[in-house]
């Protein structure tokens, strides 16, 4: 890989789209998947599949054929069973502790199996991805970070973060971007910055980019190259692992026994789709 420092909108793979790194600082590349081949590098991502050591019924598998790599891009998109279970795709560079199984044992105290190490983990840097949004309702995407150590203490910098760089709930809608730390219960703390719950995006239907410059001092977040509000709060100091992923509304209503959306069959019928063409990231030379 060819790590000589890098101006602002230079392309790192000839022929491929260029990244918009924050302007003023020096980068070289750390890592990316430009999704050239013509299936999903699962020497890098996993599907998750599970939910606090059980199945979750709403997470596709890869039979579910949910997920192609063709013309040099990342295309995930909802289906729907035999049975009328509505699945879409949710891809991981590594785990977190409701993502192990159960080991199927009921008479042992200690239910969790066999974990994997994470396939790609990172600390600081610019995370970058490139894509478009799906365009029907009923389903959402997401690109963001995680620490598979979140919530082990009660101190981000120990035990790191979740750091949501592109949440879209609702067609070319972009959620505020949040930080959480310290798990998802009675001590979670959160901050949420830039985003619009009820804009949509400028030619939301085509590419955009979506990004963290984060380091030791906070978060900064972009949205096509512009800054998009900062967080210097639950700073993590700990290596992240990188998702992008999809998910059909209403399954996490009372403890994820809720209803599929309504919307979910018009998605499935329009062959909808969320995008990725790149994801990248990038250090910060000094």
């Amino acid at each position: 890989m060819n790590t000589q420092h890098r101006n602002t909108t230079e392309t790192p793979v000839e022929g491929h789209a260029p990244s918009l790194l924050p302007a003023g600082r020096k980068f070289r590349l750390a890592w990316a998947d430009e999704f050239d081949g013509d299936a999903l590098d699962e020497s890098v991502w996993s599907y998750r599949v599970n939910f606090w050591g059980r199945p979750a019924h709403w997470f596709a598998h890869p039979e579910d054929k949910t997920v192609d790599v063709r013309d040099g891009c990342l295309h995930l998109r909802v289906a729907k069973r035999p049975d009328g279970q509505f699945v879409s795709p949710q891809l991981q560079t590594g785990q977190i502790v409701w993502d192990y199984p159960d080991n199927g044992n009921t008479t042992k105290f200690w239910w969790i199996g066999k974990r994997e190490p994470p396939k790609f983990q990172h600390r600081y840097g610019y995370w970058e991805c490139r894509c478009k949004l799906q365009r029907k309702p009923g389903w959402w995407s997401a690109f963001w970070m995680q620490s598979e150590n979140i919530g082990t203490t009660l101190d981000p910098a120990d035990s790191g973060a979740e750091i949501d760089m592109m949440e879209s709930f609702k067609p070319g809608v972009i959620a505020p971007h949040n930080v959480f730390a310290c798990g998802y219960g009675a001590d979670e703390r959160r901050f949420q910055v830039g985003g619009d719950w009820d804009k949509q995006l400028p030619d939301w239907e085509d590419w955009h980019y979506f990004g963290v410059l984060w380091n030791k001092d906070g978060y900064v977040f972009y949205v096509d190259g512009k800054e998009d509000g900062r967080v210097t709060e639950n700073v993590s100091h700990r290596p992240h692992f990188m998702y992008l992923t999809t998910e059909c509304r209403n399954y996490r209503v009372n403890r994820m026994t809720g209803e599929p959306s309504p919307d979910l069959d018009a998605a499935v019928e329009a062959g909808d789709e969320f995008m990725v063409d790149h994801v990248r990231v990038w250090d910060e030379c000094e």
